[in-house]
């Protein structure tokens, strides 16, 4: 299975590049954004997903590990084929997408050719709380000494505030307070205040 790709970009058309990686040429796949970042004769790296079928064998590649992940939970979905997923990430970026799934909004995924309402929905309902405890997600919200859990970020979520609020509210919390259930609790104190 291929998960990463490191080469010289030698041809781009309006969906894939060929890559070079060790003369060997890749065909990869990619979302509009990306792929017009890319530039031809130039060494590129790509996080790899490897759709495999009966018929295909195909290579979709991004810019960074929190791309693939929020690709590789759309094809969790139902309904949801490569061709969508790559359309989700060329409409927003993947931290926008996670946030309006993280909200329950839809409407997002509604401008991608493909996703009709119900589809959008199901996605929205199916990966809330996935997108909620990926690692690199949670990576992003560790800010200097904020050091919080995705169980803590869970835990006020299930109480109704937003992934934006709850990450607020943890940040900047005492250093000596490291029991996850006092660190909610201050949380919830601190939202209180503001």
């Amino acid at each position: 299975m291929i998960a990463f790709l490191k080469g010289r970009v030698i041809s781009k058309n309006n969906n894939s590049v060929v890559v070079l990686v060790q003369d060997i040429g890749y065909q990869v796949f990619c979302g509009e954004n990306f792929l017009n970042n890319i530039k031809i004769n130039l060494e590129q790296e790509f996080y790899i997903y490897h759709h495999v079928k009966e018929d295909a064998s195909d290579l979709y590649g991004f810019q960074t590990s929190l791309d693939l992940e929020i690709f590789s939970l759309l094809l969790s979905v139902s309904g949801v084929g490569p061709k969508s997923a790559l359309g989700v990430l060329s409409v927003s970026s993947a931290q926008d997408v996670s946030q309006a799934i993280m909200q329950g909004d839809p409407n997002l995924l509604t401008k991608v050719s493909g996703i009709g309402k119900k589809t959008a929905e199901r996605i929205v309902l199916e990966l809330k709380t996935k997108i909620g405890r990926l690692t690199l997600i949670n990576d992003d919200f560790k800010n200097g000494d904020n050091n919080f859990s995705s169980d803590e970020i869970d835990a006020l979520m299930s109480l109704g505030y937003s992934l934006s609020e709850a990450r607020n509210a943890l940040s900047g919390l005492p250093a000596n307070l490291t029991d996850s259930g006092a660190r909610v609790k201050a949380a919830l104190q601190k939202m209180k205040k503001i």
